[in-house]
């Protein structure tokens, strides 16, 4: 399981934020998100066209402003090391009807970590006000730190 905190800290660069983005749809915002993940090193380009077709099998919208895009099953073997990526898009992105992503958070990993990183940025992102927060900030340093809270912490 991966350990809270600590452990989003390495996952998570500088590079794989992009804050105040803008997108044209909800495939512009995976693709952007996927393309952090690559610009990082977390993947190969291949991954992308995987997050892109996971999300044509089980909406990644997680609720509160955030989605959580990542590759399918098949496409384990592109990822070169567990990361994230954070797009901020403070204008915000239609996910489903009547739901509006304006943080994706893009997820590499193997199957072992897989469900430790969304445990770990399920706490970070429970309410809507802490998701918020996330979408207003324009430090990206200040998203690691969030993002990196111990869950006692938040």
């Amino acid at each position: 399981m991966l350990a809270a905190g600590k452990r989003v800290v390495s996952i998570l660069t500088l590079e794989a934020i992009k804050l105040a983005a803008t997108v044209t749809d909800k495939n512009d915002a995976i693709r952007q998100a996927g393309e952090l993940l690559v610009k990082a090193g977390h993947v190969k380009e291949g991954y992308v066209p995987g997050m892109l077709e996971r999300e044509q099998t089980m909406s990644t919208y997680m609720g509160n402003g955030v989605a959580i895009p990542h590759g399918m099953y098949e496409s384990r073997e592109l990822i070169l090391k567990t990361g994230i990526s954070v797009l901020q898009i403070p204008a915000g992105v239609e996910w489903e009807d009547g739901e509006i992503a304006y943080l994706v958070i893009g997820i590499a990993a193997d199957n072992d970590e897989h469900m430790g990183i969304l445990m770990n940025l399920a706490d970070a992102l429970e309410d809507e006000e802490s998701a918020q927060e996330l979408v207003s900030l324009s430090d990206p340093e200040e998203i690691i730190a969030r993002l990196a809270k111990e869950p006692e912490e938040l």
